[in-house]
Order: C-alpha cells, then sequence, then structure tokens
C-alpha cells in the first residue's frame, strides 16, 4: 500500500491560515509483513478540524474568560479540533491498517454544517475536569461519521477505548488541574451561537504528551468526505 494514497489536504491549508491547528504531517510506517515487529506505539485519535476563521470567534468569545479564571488550563486555539473517536495507543502495524479503514469511512459520509453553540463541563458545571463548546447543526450526520470511525478503527485493530459510551460531540476549550466550579463560565457561553462551517474531511492525528508542556499534535494523514448531492435540473431531459 502506498501511503502516497491517503495524504490529502492538511487542516486548514485551503484556508491559507498561519493559525490553523493540527498541521504537521509525519510518516506512518508500513510493517514488513506477518511477524514482523509491530512498532513504535502512537496515541492517535481521528479529528474534525473547524476552519480558522470559525476558531478565530470562539477564541475572541473565550479571551476574556481566559482572563478571568486563571486557574484553568485553557488550550491552545492553534491545536482546537472535533474529536471524532481517540484510539489510544496504536503501534505502526495497526495504524497502517487503519488508513483505508478511514478512507472508506470517509467516502461513505457527505459533508455537512455544524456551528458551535453554547457550552458544558464533564462530568458536571460544578466539579468540572473540562471545559467545553457544544455543536449545533447536522448533528445526526456527525454522530454516524463518528460510528464508521470507531467502526473502522475497531476493525484495523485499534477500537477507541470508550466504544460504547454516547458520542457527545464537543470542543475542548479548558482542562482542570482540580475538579473545578465553571458555572458562571459556562453561563457566560450558554447563549453562543457561532457563525455556520462545513465539515468536510477527517483526519489522523497523533498525540505526544509532554511533561510540563501543552500535547504536540502531528497530522498523519488527511481524507475529505464527499461532496453533497446536486439537484436535479429541471430542465434537463427526462426530468419532471
Amino acid at each position: 500500500m502506498d501511503n502516497k494514497a491517503y495524504r490529502a489536504e492538511l487542516p486548514g491549508e485551503h484556508a491559507r491560515s498561519e493559525r490553523a491547528g493540527l498541521a504537521r504531517r509525519t510518516r506512518i510506517r508500513q510493517s514488513a509483513g506477518p511477524g514482523a515487529d509491530p512498532g513504535e506505539a502512537m496515541r492517535l485519535f481521528v479529528a474534525i478540524a473547524p476552519p480558522p476563521a470559525v476558531l478565530d470567534e470562539l477564541d475572541a468569545l473565550a479571551a476574556p474568560l481566559r482572563t478571568a479564571r486563571q486557574d484553568l488550563r485553557w488550550t491552545s486555539r492553534e491545536a482546537w479540533h472535533v474529536t471524532l473517536a481517540f484510539l489510544g495507543h496504536v503501534n505502526s502495524s495497526a495504524a497502517a491498517r487503519l488508513l483505508p479503514r478511514l478512507e472508506r469511512a470517509a467516502q461513505r459520509h457527505r459533508r455537512f454544517r455544524l456551528a458551535f453553540s453554547g457550552a458544558g463541563a464533564f462530568p458536571a458545571q460544578a466539579r468540572a475536569n473540562v471545559l467545553w463548546s457544544g455543536l449545533s447543526g447536522d448533528r445526526g450526520a456527525l454522530a454516524r461519521l463518528a460510528q464508521s470511525v470507531a467502526a473502522g478503527a475497531s476493525r484495523a485493530g485499534a477500537p477507541p477505548p470508550d466504544q460504547g459510551r454516547r458520542f457527545q460531540p464537543h470542543l475542548t476549550l479548558a482542562r482542570c488541574r482540580l475538579p473545578a466550579d465553571v458555572t458562571e463560565v459556562v453561563a457566560a457561553l450558554a447563549g453562543y451561537q457561532g457563525q455556520p462551517w462545513t465539515a468536510d474531511r477527517i483526519h489522523l492525528v497523533r498525540s505526544q504528551l509532554g511533561a510540563t508542556q501543552p500535547p504536540r499534535y502531528a497530522t498523519l494523514a488527511s481524507w475529505p468526505l464527499r461532496a453533497p448531492e446536486r439537484p436535479a435540473d429541471p430542465a434537463a431531459p427526462g426530468s419532471g
């Protein structure tokens, strides 16, 4: 299998923005075959990268909240994404099998519209570990895409560790060193309705954790979703 077939556009590359997240790419080494060393395990997830203008809008909204709540560990704007499936540690052999599975998953789904909307916290606002922004729009299409991604990962031998849990789409804004009360922050974001955007591709991303630094993300591969169907031309022969 030639990896080049799976090296599509980078997140944000079409927007020509230096602030686009998930923008660095590396290669997945191929296994030499049965019995070969499965290789180094990589911490992987599959995600959608919103357009830079959409993230800029959300970033501006969050700026005064960061100043007011410096006790929270706010995530980096450049790394913001919507996770479809967290895969955990995957060896390079399984990662190579994952590539065609994810390509097929992307090909089965059409592009759809989303928008960031409101906020919430895991597990609860009064004792939060994670503060997030929610999503509105075609959440059904988003859930179906996430399900296809998780199923493809399972068939490749890289099942998501949280498979079977209810999919809760979100963008992580901040994490808490200790459980924190973020009720006022959630209330400040409750009425937010961001500009609509099109989810048009999925990305396989490697996450490298540092002892004192934020996670570093490297995009391994990207695949476009199918274009929407064009409405039939009423003037075309045989229509009507």
